[in-house]
């Protein structure tokens, strides 16, 4: 598969804060062209009645290749890459319209799971090689991330030659009172480490290119 396009969502801030990680990487890879792969970024509001509708828009209008969902995991220490999204929406906080789900599914009647297209494995022993913490991740939470992923995968549902999945990103330094008990990483590592991921993908590297169905 030739990648020509590349679309890479991040949020805006949450929870009271003024940045988000997620947006400041997508935003430091837009216009890159790596690997004769244009790439594209889009802001999703951190808002359950709005982040997949705009998603959708943004695939439509860009028809990726390959779509890479970033989020904020404020807990984290490392370059997270999910392996699963659930039909789940439960939100410990209100999103940013005050919203705030008590257990409602993503998508009425829609599969319980869906499980990244991405080769996560292999791409987490590529950012752990360049010396960035990375880790697979068996659980995208149940909030607007969570949606995100699994409604990006059902969006896909139908184009099973697109190359999609989340990762969740840890907080920046700036960001470390507010996030006890987790380990910064500073915004280059960050993109850094987005942008070998990006040019695992586009190389199209045997070992990481599976047709069809879960990669892991």
């Amino acid at each position: 598969m030739s990648i020509q396009r590349i679309l890479v969502t991040g949020f805006e801030p949450f929870g009271g804060e003024t940045i988000n990680p997620s947006w400041d990487v997508a935003q430091a890879l837009h216009g890159q062209q790596r690997g004769g792969a244009q790439i594209t970024a889009v802001q999703l509001p951190c808002v359950f009645a709005e982040s997949l509708p705009v998603l959708r828009a943004a695939i439509r209008r860009h028809q990726p290749q390959v779509v890479l969902s970033l989020g904020l995991a404020g807990s984290r220490s490392a370059i997270s890459l999910e392996r699963v999204a659930v039909n789940l929406c439960d939100a410990r906080i209100p999103d940013n319209a005050g919203a705030q789900p008590p257990g409602t599914p993503v998508v009425a009647g829609g599969p319980a799971a869906y499980f990244t297209r991405l080769p996560v494995k292999a791409l987490v022993q590529r950012l752990q090689a360049a010396g960035l913490p990375a880790e697979l991740s068996l659980s995208a939470g149940s909030f607007v991330c969570n949606q995100v992923m699994y409604g990006l995968l059902h969006a896909l549902r139908r184009q099973p030659g697109v190359l999609a999945g989340f990762i969740h990103l840890p907080p920046l330094p700036e960001q470390a009172a507010a996030h006890p008990g987790s380990r910064p990483l500073a915004l280059a590592a960050q993109v850094q480490g987005l942008a070998l991921v990006v040019d695992a993908l586009v190389m199209g590297v045997e070992e990481l290119q599976v047709a069809g169905g879960q990669i892991d």
